[in-house]
């Protein structure tokens, strides 16, 4: 995603929907998110999963400190006392160190996902234990480009379609998709929208 292609694609959103247009007039456009396809990016993924924006870029920096490049030899070669104290819980020291062993076995090639559909990214990603669904899809969004893919699952996108839409409650996955539909071939970047939203809105 370049600014370009964010501001025409959210300009076309905002001509079909009022409540995108009033937001986006409040908050103006968000910056690409683009990250290089590999297993550093799903390791950050990992380091996202249930920690604050904040957190997770802490651990993160610690983290490349001490792993750089960030391959999956290097990310097997550190002792599991310096991923601690780096920040990383045990689980996610697993999950790591997991995915770091499926791309060597070659059980997980990284390199063929950008030929697949979003649904064989998905399964692909999701074969590797500690990737999720929501991993997959923010892997494909940031990493792979891909445009439409909508994390229906993300709490920050959930709370900012409720305030978007002014809805009573949060939206659950089934109605997001439904909220979601009129923004094809966009709802990857209304996704990166409503992240800026969420951190900006008043």
């Amino acid at each position: 995603m370049t600014p370009r292609m964010i501001k025409r694609s959210l300009d076309e959103l905002a001509g079909r929907d009022a409540d995108v247009r009033a937001a986006l007039d409040q908050v103006g456009y968000p910056a690409p998110r683009n990250r290089a396809p590999g297993f550093g990016s799903l390791v950050d993924i990992i380091l996202g999963q249930q920690v604050s924006a904040m957190a997770a870029a802490a651990i993160r920096a610690r983290l490349r400190a001490c792993c750089n490049p960030m391959t999956p030899d290097a990310f097997l070669a550190l002792d599991e006392a310096v991923l601690r104290q780096v920040g990383l819980s045990g689980r996610k020291i697993e999950y790591g160190q997991g995915l770091a062993r499926d791309i060597l076995e070659r059980r997980l090639d990284l390199d063929g996902l950008a030929a697949l559909d979003d649904d064989e990214v998905i399964a692909s990603l999701t074969a590797v234990r500690g990737l999720g669904r929501w991993s997959a899809e923010i892997y494909m969004l940031f990493a792979l480009g891909r445009t439409d893919v909508w994390p229906a699952d993300d709490l920050a996108i959930a709370t900012a379609t409720q305030k978007l839409k002014r809805l009573r409650k949060k939206p659950d996955r089934k109605r997001l998709e439904r909220i979601a539909k009129p923004w094809q071939p966009w709802r990857g970047v209304a996704a990166l929208f409503l992240w800026h939203y969420y951190k900006g809105a008043p």
